[in-house]
């Protein structure tokens, strides 16, 4: 992948995430984790992921526009092709909704995976833009829907600060959104700042983009017309179609068809419906032509995937 960035400034370089700090974090968040699986952190947007084995299979996921903080633990994750893996030496900003192939490779009983999630809000990004930006955002590169890079020191100690802050309930409706404003503030200082700008800035393309894929989220079992989505984009068809690749690294039918084997899996596994009616559910035609392509997404037939 040709994402690779570095959250560090100049005079950080050399900065690696202090050990008190990950160690602190990987507490404070083990106090809202019961069990694996994906917790809501009370007084804030937050949330904390925690896996205490690892995974061979490929999990599938939509990516919120997010920074993701992985204290103790790996993953691997990968769009269309390709993939990285990140841990505490490293942190991750998604800048749209995408679907994402998730591996855990490192977690234990003893040592499981925690991962603390920081959503990107829009318009809380565009009012910081207009501070940390007052004469207009610099030219930035081409926007992508994943960063990964070397994790920066200073985010990380203001995220266990704002896990400290949650955890002993000091003036929390002040401090959190304070804090939250500080760590998007020192992402938006950092080298990838101005490609980061971009989620906030209205009619910018991916934020155009950003509203297509809402679109697709919200009607992947309907046809969808490429001309028809770019005009609600508001954008040409050959420029909505290039940006769009650009930032998800999938065409729109791409994309659609990713959301709806995911949802068709998450059917299948609960249950809920037999393979016909789970491939006529999420918008296909055509159950043979459907059992293909789940086998070829996920390695197995939607059939046996049910068992």
């Amino acid at each position: 992948m040709n994402n690779v960035v570095n959250f560090r400034r100049s005079f950080e370089l050399q900065q690696t995430p202090a050990e008190n700090d990950l160690l602190a974090l990987t507490q404070l968040l083990d106090k809202y984790t019961p069990h694996d699986g994906l917790f809501n952190i009370p007084d804030g947007p937050l949330h904390v992921v925690k896996s205490s084995v690892k995974y061979s299979e490929k999990m599938y996921t939509l990516a919120q526009p997010s920074i993701c903080i992985v204290p103790q633990g790996a993953k691997q994750v990968a769009l269309t092709h390709g993939g990285f893996e990140y841990d505490n030496r490293k942190m991750v900003v998604y800048a749209a909704e995408v679907p994402l192939h998730v591996t855990i490779t490192q977690a234990s009983v003893a040592a499981p995976y925690y991962c603390l999630v920081i959503p990107i809000d829009p318009k809380t990004l565009n009012r910081l833009v207009l501070k940390v930006f007052p004469n207009g955002v610099p030219k930035a590169e081409k926007t992508r829907a994943v960063y990964v890079g070397d994790a920066s020191a200073k985010l990380v100690n203001a995220a266990r600060r704002l896990m400290e802050i949650i955890a002993h309930q000091e003036d929390t409706d002040l401090l959190v959104p304070h804090t939250i404003d500080e760590i998007l503030m020192r992402l938006l200082r950092s080298p990838v700042g101005p490609s980061v700008a971009q989620i906030g800035v209205a009619d910018s393309n991916i934020e155009k983009v950003s509203k297509a894929i809402s679109w697709i989220k919200d009607n992947f079992s309907e046809a969808i017309k490429v001309d028809e989505l770019a005009k609600h984009a508001g954008m040409s068809t050959s420029s909505f179609h290039s940006h769009f690749k650009q930032v998800t690294q999938l065409s729109p039918l791409q994309f659609q068809k990713v959301l709806r084997l995911q949802e068709a899996r998450e059917l299948i596994r609960g249950g809920i419906m037999d393979v016909t009616s789970v491939a006529f559910h999420v918008g296909y035609a055509s159950a043979s032509q459907f059992s293909r392509e789940y086998a070829r997404a996920f390695g197995v037939a939607p059939s046996k995937d049910i068992a």
